[in-house]
């Protein structure tokens, strides 16, 4: 099984804390997903992720319906968190999220490791479109993170249900 590697850096315009506590809100994952995924949860998510959270999910990629249902192993307030698929597409794929202040913003990066089935029909498929779709995924959130914490600050965080 070949593991392959993304990694994505962006810089967020809020405090380390801040940045974490959304990242932490499982509901704030609908947030940051393009419409053409018809992401939805399939069980009520917690307020916060924390280690031993699973999480059930489905949508839609290339008009396949995916199911998948998410781990989190590793939660260190608020620098890191992990999540592993537990079942989905994926032969394997983890999920760190590091979160590093930088002054008064946040510098996070993702770093997915993951590995196709299927052997060598599962790397053609991951060259013509596992790859492509996920820099789709994350370049959508890299547009949208904004926008979406601004929404979520200004309402709430919806962190245990406190105002912020």
């Amino acid at each position: 099984m070949k593991i392959h590697l993304f990694e994505r850096a962006q810089l967020v315009p809020y405090p380390l804390r801040m940045t974490f506590d959304f990242f932490n809100v499982p509901r704030n994952l609908e947030r940051l997903m393009p419409a053409f995924l018809h992401f939805e949860f399939l069980s009520e998510p917690p307020p916060v992720a924390l280690e031993g959270t699973v999480l059930e999910y489905r949508f839609q990629l290339y008009a396949v319906p995916i199911k998948w249902r998410t781990k989190i192993v590793l939660v260190e307030p608020p620098l890191r968190f992990v999540d592993i698929q537990e079942k989905g597409p994926y032969a394997f794929f983890r999920h760190t999220h590091d979160f590093r202040a930088v002054g008064d913003q946040t510098e996070m990066m993702d770093r997915v490791e993951y590995a196709i089935p299927f052997g060598p029909l599962g790397e053609i498929a991951r060259l013509l479109f596992v790859d492509r779709s996920l820099r789709e995924i994350f370049d959508y959130r890299q547009r949208e993170l904004g926008a979406a914490m601004r929404s979520a600050v200004s309402g709430t965080l919806l962190k245990s249900g406190r105002e912020v």
